[in-house]
Order: C-alpha cells, then sequence, then structure tokens
C-alpha cells in the first residue's frame, strides 16, 4: 500500500473519509455534510463533548491536503495510540462504550442533532476513556423522526451485553461474526428464559426483534412509522441507560482470573521480578512507544511499563482477568487491558478482509512482555519453542520473556492432566531456538523459583 491512502476501514459514509498523507491521519468532509458539519461546531456541542473527553478534538488544516476535489474541510484528529475492536474488550468497556455512546446521544439531542451511527467500532479507549472517533456521525436533528440509529445501537451494545450479563461472558465473541452487531432475533432466542422477568431487556431486545422482523415486510417507510419529538428520543435514551446500567457481570469461576492468588512466587521473589522486568525496560533505549503484555492476567506487570507512560496493551484470554485489570486501571491513561486467544489471534475482517485489522498487522510493538507464558504456549496448546520464537519475533523487536521449567509447579499442573511428550522443552533448548531470532541481552534467574527472566533483542 502507498504511503498516502483511504483506509479501509473508512468506506461507508459519503460524509468523508479517513486517510493517510505523508504520515499524517486525516479525514476529509464532503460537501453533503457541510451544514451538519457546521452545526456541529458552531452549536457549541463539539466543544462540549472533547471538553469532557467524550469526542476525539481536531484541527482544521489546509484543504489542498484534501484526497478528491471539492472537500470543505480536512481535519487532523488526534492520533489513537491503539485501535482495539469489541470482540477484545471486556464486559466493564463495552458496557462503559455504551454509556459514552447514549452520554453523547443526549447531549446531541439537546442541542438539535443526533447520532446517526452508532457503532461500537467508533468508540475508542483514549486516555482511559471511551471516546467517539468519528466526528461526522452528527447529524441535524429533524424534529418528529426517531432515533435511526437505535437498531444498530441494540445490536452492537445490548445484545452483547445481555448475552454476556445473563448467559454467558464469552459470547461477546460474536461481535466477531456479526461485524453490524449481533442480529436481535439470535440474541432475543439465548436469553428469552434468562431474561423474561426484565420489562427493559424485553423492549429494547425481544420486542425490538419482533417488531424488526415485521418491518422486514412492510412497505411503509421506517421514518414514518409513529413520531418522535425531543421528549421521546430523551426518554429512550433513558431508558437504555437505565438498562444498560442494571447489567453486571462478576468476574470470578475462570481458569485464570485469580492467578497472584495461586502462584509459587514469595513475596519476595516477587518483588525481585518486578525489579528486574524495571530493569530490562530501562535497558530498552530509545524508550518505547508503545509495550505489549501477552499474557498480562490482571496487569501486574503491565503496569511497570504503562507507569512509565508507555502505551501498554495487556492482553490476556481470560475474560475475568482483562475485567479484573480495567476495573482497577480504568484511571490509568496509559494503560489498556485487551481480551486476546494467541493460539487464535483476531484475524483481520470486513470488508475485503480489510475491514478491522489482525492482531499481527496491529504490531509489531516497540517491546513485548511474555511473562509466565511460554509454558502455556508450549505445553498447554503443543505449540513448539521454535515456533514461539517465530511468533515473538513478529509482534515485537524487543522481548522481555520468562522461561518456565518443567519441575515448576504450574507446569506440573498442566502435565498433570496429558503425556510429557515435550522432550525439547528444557531451558537448553529455549535459548537454541529463541537465539535463531533473537540477540540475548541479559538473562537473570529468580531467586526461590526455577525460573529465569530474559531479555532479548531481536535480529529483524
Amino acid at each position: 500500500m502507498s504511503a498516502d491512502h483511504k483506509l479501509c476501514a473508512s468506506f461507508r459514509d459519503p460524509s468523508g473519509f479517513i486517510f493517510m498523507k505523508e504520515g499524517d491521519l486525516l479525514r476529509q468532509v464532503n460537501p453533503p455534510y457541510e451544514p451538519h458539519y457546521k452545526k456541529l461546531m458552531g452549536s457549541g456541542l463539539y466543544g462540549q463533548l472533547t471538553g469532557k473527553g467524550l469526542l476525539i478534538s481536531h484541527e482544521e488544516v489546509d484543504t489542498g491536503l484534501a484526497m478528491s476535489e471539492g472537500a470543505i474541510a480536512v481535519l487532523k484528529p488526534d492520533r489513537i495510540p491503539f485501535i482495539s475492536y469489541p470482540y477484545e474488550w471486556c464486559f466493564s468497556q463495552l458496557k462503559a462504550a455504551a454509556l459514552a455512546t447514549l452520554e453523547i446521544q443526549q447531549s446531541a439531542i439537546q442541542l438539535d442533532m443526533v447520532l446517526k451511527d452508532a457503532s461500537a467500532y467508533n468508540i475508542q479507549f483514549h486516555k482511559g476513556r471511551p471516546t467517539l472517533i468519528d466526528t461526522l456521525s452528527f447529524e441535524t436533528y429533524v424534529p418528529g423522526t426517531p432515533w435511526k440509529a437505535y437498531k444498530q445501537f441494540c445490536q452492537h451494545f445490548v445484545a452483547p451485553l445481555v448475552l454476556m450479563s445473563h448467559v454467558d461472558v464469552r459470547l461477546s465473541k460474536l461481535t466477531a461474526s456479526f461485524i453490524d452487531g449481533i442480529p436481535l432475533d439470535l440474541a432475543s432466542k439465548i436469553s428469552k428464559s434468562a431474561t423474561k422477568f426484565s420489562p427493559r431487556v424485553a423492549m429494547h431486545l425481544h420486542l425490538h426483534a419482533q417488531m424488526q422482523a415485521k418491518a422486514a415486510h412492510s412497505t411503509v417507510p421506517a421514518q414514518t412509522r409513529g413520531a418522535f419529538n425531543k421528549n421521546s428520543l430523551l426518554g429512550l435514551i433513558d431508558s437504555l441507560q437505565g438498562l444498560i446500567e442494571k447489567l453486571s457481570w462478576k468476574p470470578e469461576g475462570t481458569e485464570w482470573g485469580d492467578y497472584y492468588s495461586d502462584t509459587n512466587y514469595s513475596s519476595s521473589s516477587m518483588s525481585t521480578k518486578h525489579q528486574v522486568v524495571n530493569e530490562y525496560l530501562d535497558l530498552v533505549t530509545p524508550q518505547p512507544a508503545m509495550v505489549w503484555d501477552l499474557g498480562a492476567n490482571n496487569g501486574e506487570f503491565s503496569s511497570l511499563a504503562s507507569a512509565r507512560g508507555i502505551p501498554t496493551i495487556a492482553w490476556d484470554i481470560d475474560p475475568a482477568a482483562v475485567e479484573k485489570n480495567y476495573l482497577k486501571r480504568s484511571n490509568d491513561p496509559y494503560m489498556l487491558p485487551l481480551m486476546q486467544d494467541l493460539t487464535n489471534p483476531s484475524p483481520a475482517i470486513g470488508w475485503n478482509n480489510k475491514e478491522r485489522d489482525s492482531f499481527l498487522q496491529r504490531g509489531p510493538a516497540d517491546v513485548v512482555m511474555a511473562l509466565a507464558l511460554i509454558h502455556h504456549l508450549a505445553i498447554g496448546n503443543n505449540v513448539p519453542l521454535a515456533d514461539i520464537a517465530t511468533f515473538m519475533n513478529d509482534v515485537g523487536r524487543w522481548l522481555i520473556i520468562e522461561f518456565v521449567p518443567k519441575e515448576d509447579s504450574q507446569v506440573q499442573r498442566l502435565l498433570s492432566t496429558r503425556e510429557d511428550v515435550y522432550p525439547g522443552y528444557t531451558q537448553q533448548g529455549f535459548e537454541r531456538e529463541f537465539g535463531q531470532r533473537f540477540e540475548l541481552v541479559r538473562a537473570t534467574a529468580i531467586p526461590d523459583t526455577r525460573r529465569t527472566l530474559y531479555l532479548m533483542r531481536g535480529k529483524g
């Protein structure tokens, strides 16, 4: 792809699009959107929302930078360090994104504007909070018309949150299969028995799904099926807020949700591990612009990077661990906890397989941390050490990795349910295979354990 290009995810809205030019991320505003853009900027809504951190701020730049003729404005938005997707968020992240969307809509209505889109993909976590990144999502409110993004909001937020709260938190993964939100009829079928005593779920999910099915066979235009005044719209938003706020999920009962309460580290060895990781981060020069912590659990060590002001992505497969990390560190502007199965990472999906980037496409990070992880990949998932080394070299330029030998209690826990067919899983085998891809910078044995921490630099 050329240096100057339109982003593959930005093609659906005729109002404008995002593009890259000379390394800058820019947004072109097209003529059809001009009256709405002027109202957004002149009504005070833009200033109100950016002041609260609910909308990404921007500066207007020369329209000569536009990718095509006729642009009425070119915007340079604040850069988001890392783009994540709803199927990687924990329950409370999706809930926070839903409530932020409703707060934005509420503010817009009061200033005679509405959100024409309510896609979860329009929200990103920026400086620790959910922020709308699509400046062109607003349009002028036309009295008497319903909220046309209501269905989209219910598919992107209500359906997955109800399923996660009332049925199984793992059903959030359905959002990766349905890129425009979980179909309401499907969510209704799965959750109906578990939510039969919830009037708001009945209204916004079950009855909504039935009305949607009827509307599919109707020849009456959607905008004429009833009138909505401003109070009606505000009442709808209030009802949705009440539903979302009451939905909850308690992070417990998962395999690794309480990892640090069941570890073989003593307080002194844990303290040494913190010290060594900090020392290794000091040795990475220049200071990394991005750190990925793979298998981060509750962010115990991810926070050592974020405390330095480094944007840090704390990946983990366990929804309870990610939930606890987010709830504990939601005020950390540099920490972003996300869910990821490294043996089946997020693929490139959407139109032409280019609308949403894969896990690997969003790398490499300057530093990857892989602490207490390698045995889960090598023994828990039968991934050869050579393949793990290649993977780590693909996702990071520097590597802080912990080798956990077979004698370790956590490895014995894994081997208790399977035959030991891993003769190559030794410290010597680890060093040999990783030495093919990395230059060893330092190795430190952790006292009172059989574990060793390594700092490595990728060979390219």
